[in-house]
């Protein structure tokens, strides 16, 4: 591939990055490896007992590895065997790519048995030094059997086999950064003094600050910092992430995550449009749809609907081309295909949309078919046909127990939170209000005792939001109030959120909280290309 200028340097301004980068990469005409210096593999040195004529592969693996993009990390070690034959530590790298996205839940069988005979053959490969045989051992915990119940245990031994090499290789950069990452994996998402994530960033933030140039520093850190409390912490992370690796894709998707936390809408779209952009050139659909979903999110939060939709017809056109058991592919285009149509009917309060949405086949990832399911009842209950939403309230009872049955213990409590609170609106719906909302709070309590998973950019719809909406249309708007300022403590510049309380707000008689909330509304979607009949209201009050 042939560039016309290099990445630009962290301290430019974030605007004049994207579009650079959107000129960068607009006259692609290869799909090939990218460039070692697009995706930031001159600031990784990862030393090997190989062949010296491999390492610049080796490094670019590793870059790879660092940006998610592990079909390519692969190739590029495959190549280093192509070089090397007895190169035993490039069998870790392929392993580490083959158990893929640490935050992505379930492994599929595939993913497991690929994983295992790559073990197999690091173990019967040349001679590794120590260090090496560290390394080869750690990745060999992720797979060393394939039940889904072990998959907790074995992510802990691994981030115990990453903690030992750390001890006995201080020096090495990459093992910490590695560890780091480990780190993180094993955090529970009902830890609500984030104590994983934080002891992750101790390591990774002094390191960051002494290579600011690492792809893999920032990428772990908006990771490490991904959850409301903590988002701002990552910033600085975000903003310089996609400048470091601007070839790979989900190093331009990645900034999105903070973006997303603090309500950054623009900035979520522009890098989100450049991950797609690109993922579109290498022809990564999963990538591409992941960059679609963030993007879908945030045009929905700035009443961009003209653009939303054309999303929902380009992730439409790719359903095709997902294979979530292929080699380097990940459950985020599966998931993505189900969110995106469900986001763009419930955020415009489209109900009847909702409640006739096609169920994509997903059979093995429950999850992503709980999202149609729950958006239908939801929309079924909204528009006053409670039988109707019955019957998918139903099936995400079953989907719940399938996920279940995969040991899958996160996807099952998001289901059975989808659950409730498609059944509380049912309920709701029939004309029982008390039981409806008893039942919404106890959804958004168990909500709350959770967070979302970095696949999403966030809930199909947050619970204490529904909670709130509820509230209001039972005439408790004080309450309702308490409700939507939560959500937006979370949630920040949510459009629907800042509609209910401002609402609520003026239901409640609080006329300048109103204007406030109004106010917000209009600034967040002053861009609109719809005009919604919130944003009506909004410039009439």
């Amino acid at each position: 591939m042939k560039f016309r200028s290099k990445a630009l340097a962290g301290a430019t301004l974030f605007a004049a990055m994207s579009q650079s980068a959107i000129t960068q990469h607009g006259d692609h005409a290869s799909h090939g490896t990218p460039a070692a210096d697009q995706i930031g593999s001159e600031n990784v040195t990862f030393a090997t007992s190989c062949n010296p004529a491999a390492t610049d592969n080796f490094n670019r693996g590793v870059a790879l590895v660092h940006s998610f993009w592990f079909a390519e990390a692969i190739n590029a070690f495959n190549q280093v065997l192509a070089t090397d034959p007895n190169c035993a530590i490039a069998h870790w790298g392929i392993a580490l790519s083959h158990w893929g996205n640490p935050f992505a839940g379930q492994r599929n069988a595939a993913q497991l048995a690929r994983g295992q005979a790559t073990i197999a053959s690091a173990l019967s490969t040349g001679s590794p030094d120590n260090r090496e045989k560290m390394y080869i051992n750690a990745v060999a915990e992720l797979f060393s059997d394939t039940q889904g119940s072990t998959q907790g245990a074995r992510t802990v031994a691994y981030e115990n086999a990453m903690a030992a090499l750390v001890a006995e290789h201080p020096e090495d950069m990459e093992a910490k950064i590695f560890y780091a990452l480990a780190v993180n994996q094993t955090a529970s998402p009902n830890d609500k003094t984030y104590s994983q994530q934080l002891k992750a960033a101790e390591i990774l933030e002094p390191l960051f600050m002494e290579h600011p140039s690492h792809p893999g520093l920032a990428h772990y850190i908006i990771h490490a910092y991904d959850h409301p409390p903590l988002a701002e912490r990552a910033l600085n992370a975000a903003r310089r992430y996609a400048s470091l690796a601007p070839d790979a894709p989900h190093a331009l998707h990645m900034p999105s995550h903070t973006f997303t936390r603090v309500g950054m809408w623009q900035e979520s779209v522009d890098t989100n449009l450049r991950s797609a952009q690109i993922a579109r050139e290498s022809s990564t659909a999963g990538e591409e749809l992941h960059a679609l979903d963030y993007q879908a999110y945030a045009y929905l939060q700035m009443a961009q609907d003209q653009k939303a939709l054309e999303v929902v017809q380009r992730a439409q056109a790719l359903v095709s081309e997902v294979d979530i058991t292929a080699v380097g592919a990940t459950q985020a285009g599966a998931f993505a295909i189900a969110a995106i149509p469900a986001r763009y009917a419930l955020e415009r309060g489209d109900f009847a949309a909702a409640a006739t949405l096609d169920v994509v086949p997903a059979e093995t990832t429950p999850h992503t078919q709980a999202i149609t399911h729950f958006a239908r009842a939801l929309g079924a209950a909204r528009i006053g046909q409670p039988d109707a939403a019955a019957r998918d309230i139903a099936m995400l009872a079953e989907l719940r127990e399938r996920a279940h049955a995969r040991q899958d213990a996160y996807w099952a409590e998001q289901i059975e939170i989808q659950h409730q609170a498609a059944t509380a609106w049912a309920a709701f719906a029939a004309g029982n209000h008390a039981e409806g909302i008893r039942l919404m709070s106890a959804a958004a309590d168990l909500e709350d005792g959770t967070d979302k998973a970095a696949v999403s950019p966030g809930p199909m719809a947050p619970a204490r939001e529904l909670l709130g909406m509820m509230l209001l249309e039972a005439g408790h708007p004080a309450e309702a109030l308490t409700a939507l300022e939560s959500t937006l403590a979370k949630e920040p510049n949510r459009f629907l959120t800042l509609v209910g309380a401002a609402q609520a707000a003026d239901a409640a008689g609080n006329t300048a909280k109103a204007r406030q909330y109004y106010q917000q509304l209009l600034s967040v979607a002053a861009t609109a290309d719809t005009n919604r009949p919130a944003l009506q209201q909004a410039r009439a009050y």
